[in-house]
């Protein structure tokens, strides 16, 4: 295996500015006095991530760079990746800050600089190529958020959660471990590549063995994205975690794992099999078959949702379902449905600012009310218009209504189920959009068509109406103008350079 130079370094800049930034802070804490304000880490924290970013930037559209024997790849999947990932973050550290239980939190400190290194675990996975880091990466990203969901220690609540997730969380990892063991018992390898290299001609007769490791990764991966049927502890986790953590979980934990199975399930299955056996085939329309079950099932449990964190996981669930959709739907009569990476990467880049911008709101109406019900949100429009009116641009791009990213996002994924004829998937996903309609609407209607107990205005803080205006600018943006983002990510990414580990 190739050694790691000082040259190489540099390409890791994005992973060590975020490093370095934990350390220097958890040091920072020891020394200083319980007099400073912890809050100030939150500042520290944001520019590390600001600072991250341009090293990422700085890095698009530059040949694809390989570290130790491509067990890490620097390429422009991963450095878009790592953007939404960073942008997340951002959202994360300012919804935060403008949080009044989260600032008065006495473990302030440990929550700001544990986000970093979750960060680096999602960005690794983004970026790795061999089985063995991509799995550091996992656990990093898990552990990190293992604790924040628990960061609350006097919320019985929040520790509930964090319970629940520890252990649900490790069986998970455990399915993916289990699954990667039978890679490398038939292949004698942990680098992707090496992998799919000698899966090209392996035995027939070990195809039962594939198939295992395949669904028992599958299972791991639909928990970490909050898929159907793997899905439950979704809803108690982001009840109980604080507003940010359950937001940071609802983007950046689930992109990470979506950007970990598009490099992973291509990389490892694609063109496996033969005419006889098209094992590539029924793996990927395994895939499809989960993205139809989270549709239904997220859209289904979601109807009947009152609280409106438990409602953003059902919706999250349904969400995981539309961005599963261009990776099961692959294969065409023998060519590869290649504009579907650009698909999942638009919609993923739209489910990050609506969901956040919903997660804001929803953090400035418990802040005032004390409730995370959804009748909190009665009587919004008359006492911060601009924030229900906000919201409204939200809850339509969720429910996919036109002039949204949501419309934009899920017509071109529909559009890509079309052209390739899988018809099926593309009705579910119809039908599954208009049925949730119904709940999103309940919303609009509390903010819209119920008086408040309160006719006070409510003072949104400056951190709060920045992540809900960047949210809707960007929500409307993406719906009025998405050729923008396709045009760059046309000249940015190619999937035959920036994709395939070869």
């Amino acid at each position: 295996m190739d050694r790691l130079q000082v040259a190489d370094l540099a390409n890791m800049a994005p992973e060590l500015t975020l490093v370095i930034a934990a350390i220097v802070m958890a040091l920072l804490d020891l020394v200083l006095p319980r007099t400073f304000a912890r809050n100030r880490f939150g500042l520290l924290s944001l520019l590390a991530v600001v600072v991250s970013g341009g090293y990422v930037v700085a890095a698009l559209n530059n040949p694809a760079v390989s570290l130790l024997s491509q067990s890490y790849r620097v390429d422009d999947f991963a450095n878009i990746v790592k953007l939404l990932l960073l942008g997340g973050t951002a959202l994360t550290l300012l919804l935060s800050y403008g949080s009044k239980r989260e600032q008065t939190n006495p473990h302030l400190s440990e929550y700001y600089y544990l986000l970093l290194p979750a960060t680096v675990g999602a960005m690794i996975m983004a970026s790795s190529g061999d089985l063995i880091t991509l799995f550091v990466g996992l656990e990093l990203l898990s552990i990190s958020s293992y604790v924040l969901v628990g960061i609350r220690k006097t919320s019985h609540q929040s520790t509930e959660a964090a319970f629940k997730y520890v252990v649900l969380g490790g069986i998970a990892s455990a399915f993916i471990l289990y699954g990667m063991s039978f890679l490398y018992g038939l292949t004698g390898t942990t680098n992707v590549s090496e992998i799919n290299t000698a899966l090209q001609g392996f035995d027939p007769s070990f195809g039962p063995l594939l198939y295992v490791s395949f669904f028992l990764m599958l299972a791991g991966f639909a928990f970490k994205i909050a898929a159907a049927p793997f899905h439950a502890w979704a809803p108690d986790v982001y009840q109980g975690a604080p507003t940010s953590v359950a937001a940071y979980l609802a983007v950046v934990s689930k992109t990470a794992a979506f950007a970990m199975m598009f490099r992973l399930i291509y990389n490892l299955y694609y063109n496996v099999g033969t005419t006889e056996a098209p094992i590539s085939q029924d793996l990927f329309l395994m895939v499809s078959i989960i993205a139809a079950v989270a549709m239904v099932v997220g859209n289904a449990l979601a109807l009947k949702q009152r609280n409106m964190k438990r409602l953003l996981a059902y919706s999250g669930v349904a969400n995981a379902g539309y961005l599963l959709v261009p990776l099961g739907v692959t294969f065409g009569d023998n060519f590869l449905h290649v504009s579907n990476v650009n698909e999942w990467m638009f919609y993923a880049l739209a489910y990050l600012f609506m969901t956040f911008g919903a997660f804001t709101v929803l953090q400035v109406v418990a802040r005032v009310n004390g409730s995370e019900e959804m009748s909190a949100f009665a009587g919004l429009y008359y006492r911060a218009p601009w924030t229900a009116v906000a919201m409204t641009v939200f809850i339509l791009s969720l429910a996919g209504l036109p002039i949204s990213a949501g419309f934009i996002g899920k017509m071109y994924i529909l559009l890509g189920a079309l052209s390739l004829k899988v018809i099926w998937l593309a009705i579910i996903m119809i039908i599954t959009s208009v049925a949730s309609f119904y709940y999103y609407f309940s919303v609009v209607r509390q903010m819209f068509m119920r008086m408040a107990d309160e006719e006070s205005s409510i003072d949104v803080p400056v951190s709060l109406a920045i992540i809900i205006w960047i949210c809707a600018v960007g929500t409307l943006a993406l719906g009025l103008f998405p050729n923008v983002v396709f045009d760059f990510l046309d000249n940015i990414f190619d999937i035959t350079k920036d994709f395939f580990i070869i």
